[in-house]
């Protein structure tokens, strides 16, 4: 947090705070923030593990969050930017792993024409940006052009050499337990 400081007021933020819970009560274990409106569509602001719960999961676990909260808003989002070292390090994981997963799902369809998908699809999917999307598939070395187009290679063996590779999903995140309205800064939602 040595590269953070504040100065702006946070009243443009709405801050969510992560748990545990046990018989003597809640212990804080990290937080991320979110802008109310994000000019430039970041779901995420800042985000913290404590030390003493890192690599448990629960970096992984706010990640997916904001990005649950994005699909309930009908956005695709992105962290904000420049991301320190240990978020990138966790944010590529996660976008590897949840990218990768959703191609072996495709891949494994029947219908050849099914198995046709695009990176706007991957977005609508995932709710990732299309940038963030495009560059860890050429990360990964998915993403590859040929004859004047590109394409995304989705060949089982590919897929599981890289799974194997990026990490645990983490904490899981169970949408349906999720009671939430967007921050209302327009009608929008009232419609």
């Amino acid at each position: 947090l040595d590269h953070k400081y504040l100065y702006y007021d946070v009243d443009p933020f709405l801050f969510y705070v992560v748990c545990e819970c046990d018989s003597q009560g809640f212990h804080l274990v990290g937080y991320f923030s979110k802008e109310k409106e994000s000019a430039n569509g970041y779901n995420l602001a800042c985000i913290l593990t404590l030390p003493q719960h890192q690599r448990k999961g629960y970096g992984k676990f706010i990640i997916n969050f904001s990005y649950a909260l994005s699909k309930i808003e009908k956005k695709h989002g992105s962290p904000e930017k420049p991301l320190s070292d240990l978020g990138r390090v966790s944010y590529e994981s996660f976008w590897a792993r949840t990218l990768l997963l959703k191609l072996r799902e495709v891949s494994n369809k029947p219908n050849a024409a099914d198995r046709m998908i695009s990176i706007g699809d991957l977005a609508d999917l995932t709710s990732f940006t299309q940038g963030d999307i495009k560059a860890t598939l050429d990360r990964l070395q998915i993403l590859q052009y040929s004859q004047g187009q590109f394409y995304i290679n989705a060949n089982p063996k590919i897929i599981d050499y890289h799974l194997q590779r990026c990490g645990g999903e983490g904490v899981p995140v169970d949408p349906t337990k999720i009671h939430w309205t967007p921050h209302l800064t327009s009608d929008k939602w009232l419609r």
